[in-house]
């Protein structure tokens, strides 16, 4: 097990996953341009929806980028969990769209795994992560997760407590 990678990923796939929500608050509605840019899918619903923005994904991958050397890992690896945390969350999007979910709305799973899963994947080869030491990784984040959110509700920095 690789458990300061595993520590390591997960400070990383905080950073990822808050600076939208962080930037959000900061910024409110300037700078918001729906990453989408308002395109409907074939199947009449938006393609990702107005919450993903633009600002919300370049303040995660400039942010978690530049904190990664102060962990202790490469630029890249910051950049490459970013961007891979940020395809998750895109996907899982893109799904809820599909099966007809609110914007914001909470799917159970759908919301944690793909954002946790997909970097873990990413950086498997250059930390030499082992299949253990990502579903271990997934499972801390699933878990932290849920609880991290209704904290940042309870202090009124999330909006949802999901």
């Amino acid at each position: 097990m690789h458990f300061l990678h595993i520590l390591q990923l997960l400070a990383l796939l905080t950073l990822a996953n808050g600076t939208p929500i962080v930037a959000k608050k900061i910024f409110g509605p300037r700078f918001a341009r729906p990453l989408d840019g308002g395109i409907i899918f074939f199947d009449g619903r938006p393609l990702f929806g107005h919450s993903k923005t633009i600002r919300g994904i370049t303040a995660s991958i400039l942010i978690t980028t530049a904190s990664a050397p102060l962990i202790g890992l490469d630029l890249t690896i910051g950049a490459i969990v970013a961007g891979a945390a940020m395809v998750g969350d895109l996907f899982s999007s893109f799904v809820k769209r599909r099966l007809n979910f609110p914007p914001s709305s909470q799917a159970l799973c759908l919301d944690q795994v793909p954002e946790s899963l997909f970097p873990m994947l990413a950086c498997r080869d250059p930390l030499s992560l082992t299949i253990a030491d990502i579903a271990l990784g997934v499972g801390i984040f699933f878990i932290g997760e849920l609880i991290l959110s209704r904290l940042l509700y309870q202090v009124h920095v999330r909006d949802e407590p999901y």
